[in-house]
């Protein structure tokens, strides 16, 4: 499971995702997060797949490859949907013991099902289509305002950015330490739930060991290289918009648009 995580990837091909401004899909990522919030019908589901969809196709990146990243949540995935599923009151269907399903709780935890998928997918389509580098140079546009206020904005981003990127290296990490171990005799696939969270208890050690020295040479590096922040730097690949952008912009106007009539009408 720990394997198949794909966010903070990124995914090398040349679609007309990968090609468009980071602050363009940044904003595209925050409007469809805003939009799952907003919709409380199988209609505004609808809509949120069908651009879901295009967005993918766009992207060029295999449906296969993005799919992968729901196995990490499938565990919080099937407890929030148990919540919402036995623990919503409304219209009673069946009752076992004190659990009592009812028509209210099916519906809200195929809402939540579909959210949750829908935003660990979508977010996966911004860190699949962006170099970390892109990620960081637009998180720093998008955020520019807050410096008049005394904000950090290229560090903030900078963490966000390097947050991102150790999440594929961590888990490269977690797979070389889970081998080591199993030639060693562990087992971490047999056993019921609880018995495969135990079995991987020893890999915590190794791995905030392995991540703690890779924190401390990334700082040794940067300081090494007299890195001071954002002041006065300045960028090999300036950031500016193009036609793609100024359309992406629209579409998702369009598209937010129509999921708040679908929200209030």
């Amino acid at each position: 499971m720990i394997r198949e995580i794909t966010l903070g990837q990124y995914y090398p091909v040349d679609s007309v995702l990968h090609r468009m401004d980071p602050r363009t899909k940044l904003f595209g990522t925050m409007i469809f997060i805003v939009s799952l919030f907003l919709a409380d019908s199988l209609e505004a589901y609808g809509v949120a797949t069908i651009f879901l969809v295009l967005v993918i196709r766009l992207s060029k990146v295999p449906f296969s490859f993005m799919i992968r990243g729901l196995k990490a949540i499938l565990f919080l995935l099937l407890i929030s949907v148990s919540f919402n599923l036995f623990l919503t009151p409304g219209t009673e269907i069946f009752r076992i013991g004190f659990l009592k399903l009812t028509w209210e709780g099916l519906r809200l935890a195929g809402f939540m099902a579909l959210r949750l998928i829908y935003l660990v997918i979508g977010s996966s389509v911004m860190t699949l289509t962006t170099t970390p580098n892109e990620l960081t140079d637009g998180l720093e546009k998008s955020m520019g305002f807050l410096k008049r206020v005394g904000v950090p904005v290229h560090e903030i981003s900078m963490m966000m950015s390097i947050a991102l990127r150790f999440i594929p290296i961590l888990v490269e990490e977690t797979d070389k330490i889970m081998k080591a171990q199993m030639a060693r005799g562990a087992d971490f696939e047999s056993g019921n739930l609880i018995q495969k969270a135990k079995s991987m208890v020893p890999l915590l050690v190794p791995l905030f060991i392995s991540a703690f020295r890779r924190a401390t040479d990334l700082a040794m590096a940067m300081e090494a290289r007299c890195y001071h922040g954002g002041e006065g730097r300045t960028k090999m690949k300036p950031l500016r918009y193009g036609r793609r952008d100024y359309l992406g912009y629209l579409a998702y106007l369009v598209y937010l648009a129509v999921m708040i009539l679908l929200r209030w009408y």
